[in-house]
């Protein structure tokens, strides 16, 4: 008797997968499609690398295919992003409540600004400094001629996490909304989170430079302050019954 619920179970999560993988799929060819425009968009704060603006190396003949799939894969998981979180969603539903399936809904779009403005934030502050200094660094000691893969890499990871980080008010809400931590929790832990910014702004920066470091620390530190006081706004009150919810 008690088979048939989980077979129920692996049968909706595969479901839900296949969806989400097909949408990654679909996605990732559509990205592959316009692969040139996005590069040229990457390439962007590169022109002050090279003699002539956005002009890279490769020394490997399938390194630009490589680059094109990689540049592809990635924009298609972020374009595919909003159906895949909507698929998780519709799976852990059915042990919600109605009113935490509204706040899960309502939370989706505020998760995709927060992941664009945080990829808008490394691709405008933090990368010109850090790439300038990466350069800098050793210009005194060898020309600089750098790889388009190498590039595309450093890239893509740094405008990947950013994005990630960014949502960590969101995080904080939601965990505060549904009662696994209070915000007297999240201020209690404060100086504990100012180490772990800092541990993570070096982490994500390629850069052993504190100021680039700080360019990460920083804003992670402002948006655990906001998360706090997100969390104070919405927090399930310790009176509030399962009825009322």
């Amino acid at each position: 008797m008690s088979q048939a619920p989980f077979q129920s179970h692996l049968l909706e999560l595969r479901k839900r997968l296949m969806i989400s993988a097909l949408a990654i799929i679909v996605t990732t060819i559509a990205a592959f499609v316009f692969h040139r425009w996005i590069i040229d968009f990457l390439l962007l704060p590169a022109d002050t690398l090279t003699e002539e603006p956005g002009r890279l190396v490769f020394i490997d003949v399938l390194e630009p295919f490589g680059v094109a799939m990689k540049v592809s894969i990635v924009t298609g998981i972020v374009l595919a992003l909003p159906i895949v979180l909507s698929q998780i969603i519709l799976f852990v539903s059915p042990g919600l409540t109605s009113r935490e399936k509204r706040y899960l809904y309502a939370f989706l779009p505020a998760v995709l600004l927060a992941f664009a403005a945080g990829a808008a934030f490394g691709y405008l502050v933090l990368i010109p400094p850090a790439i300038n200094f990466l350069i800098n660094f050793g210009g005194n000691i060898a020309e600089p001629t750098v790889r388009i893969s190498s590039y595309v890499n450093l890239m893509t990871m740094l405008l990947f996490w950013m994005g990630v980080v960014f949502e960590t008010p969101l995080v904080m809400l939601i965990l505060a909304r549904f009662g696994v931590v209070s915000a007297a929790g999240f201020a209690r832990w404060r100086r504990h989170w100012i180490v772990v910014a800092f541990v993570l702004g070096a982490l994500i920066t390629p850069t052993f430079d504190p100021i680039n470091q700080s360019l990460v620390a920083i804003p992670l530190i402002v948006l655990y302050e906001l998360g706090i006081l997100l969390s104070k706004l919405v927090g399930r009150k310790p009176a509030t019954s399962p009825e009322q919810e």
